[in-house]
């Protein structure tokens, strides 16, 4: 989609962008593609693909964004989707977590670029960092990384009681069927499955909107080769 249907498409979700925005957000995608050229961050190379399977599929969150709110975008690569909606959400306070030094050195030229305040970048491994920030999030979200089963133990123990854990899936039916006694056992209760197609391509992606119910035990998150190697089981707690 060009930015024009990429503006009409928000629209129909009710999502207001201003021209500042509308700039950033065509400066980040020209950056992108040139930084592209010489360091892999995105397997897409059209402008247009850009605003449909980034911007746009990022900015479905944004119903659930509030001002003064924390969020952690875990793996967050070239900045989707926390850096897309901390450019329509300036009141808002955005850590962008990744492991990848490459993808975080690409983002802290971006904010600079954008003059982004509302922008924190953590370069380090997602259970280090949740170890030492537990309860401390309004929201975690995650698009395209990992497992349900593993993003929902690396997420659930960063959140506040009554926070959300809204990861950003394509097809969720066996993941969240894996998922669903990991997310019991560390205190997450599944709201809502908010399903949706991707404008012009129809892909299907999913919305899962999983909150913080009741404290998780200070054994989470374990080290990762550990969350690979064995699901979490209620004889577990």
């Amino acid at each position: 989609m060009n930015k024009e249907e990429f503006v009409e498409e928000l629209k129909k979700l009710k999502i207001e962008i201003n021209e500042t925005q509308l700039n950033q957000l065509d400066v980040y995608a020209n950056f992108l593609l040139e930084y592209n050229k010489h360091t892999n961050l995105t397997a897409i190379k059209e402008k247009k693909l850009v605003y449909l399977k980034h911007f746009y599929d990022s900015l479905v969150l944004t119903p659930y964004i509030k001002p003064d709110q924390k969020i952690l975008d875990i793996g967050t690569g070239a900045g989707f989707p926390g850096c897309v909606l901390a450019i329509l959400n300036p009141k808002t306070y955005f850590t962008l977590l990744d492991s990848n030094n490459k993808k975080i050195k690409f983002l802290e030229e971006l904010i600079k670029k954008l003059d982004l305040k509302n922008v924190e970048l953590i370069n380090i491994r997602a259970e280090e960092y949740v170890k030492k920030n537990l309860e401390n999030f309004d929201l975690v979200t995650s698009r395209a990384v990992a497992d349900l089963r593993i993003l929902t133990e690396l997420s659930l123990p960063a959140l506040k009681i009554g926070g959300l854990f809204v990861p950003l899936k394509a097809n969720i039916t066996d993941e969240l069927e894996a998922s669903k006694e990991t997310i019991e056992i560390l205190g997450g209760q599944l709201e809502t499955i908010e399903k949706y197609l991707l404008p012009y391509e129809k892909s299907q992606r999913t919305l899962l909107i999983i909150r913080h119910t009741r404290q998780t035990s200070l054994n989470y998150p374990r080290s990762y080769d550990k969350i690979l190697k064995k699901a979490l089981k209620n004889n577990n707690k």
